[in-house]
């Protein structure tokens, strides 16, 4: 089976228990991820092997390892995909690309890696990072 790049807590059922093996296989994983998992906190039933995993500790412990990866971008900054992290954008520069009537995307460039940043912002965020970046508008583009 093909491994996925995140695991998926809703194809594990509440009220089952899964070996390691199985588990790997319901989220499509592999089974060397579930032993990381137990090194980083993932609590079996008991000690005795195999090890057995109860459904509602294991979508816990996804749901947690999920919202603790989380990066959220503070006012004025936008999230590099190269970096995997929030940055200000290079010399305080971005561009303000308008999708619709009432959103938009920002275009920045990163100062670490010169990558692409992007970040969809509505009109009403944008009046209020015109005080912290240098926002140039770009015309609306057609459909």
């Amino acid at each position: 089976m093909a491994t996925r790049r995140k695991a998926n807590p809703r194809l594990v059922k509440s009220y089952r228990t899964y070996t390691s093996d199985e588990l790997a296989d319901c989220l499509g994983i592999h089974v060397n991820t579930v032993r990381n998992w137990m090194a980083v906190g993932l609590e079996p039933i008991d000690d005795q092997r195999p090890y057995l995993f109860r459904g509602d500790v294991v979508r816990a412990f996804i749901e947690r390892q999920r919202a603790n990866a989380k990066r959220p971008c503070a006012p004025g900054e936008l999230f590099c995909l190269r970096c995997r992290e929030p940055k200000r954008p290079a010399g305080g520069l971005v561009d303000y690309e308008p999708m619709t009537e009432t959103s938009g995307d920002l275009l920045g460039i990163c100062p670490d890696c010169d990558a692409v940043m992007h970040r969809r912002i509505t009109r009403h965020q944008l009046e209020a990072l015109n005080r912290i970046l240098d926002v140039t508008t770009r015309p609306r583009r057609c459909a």
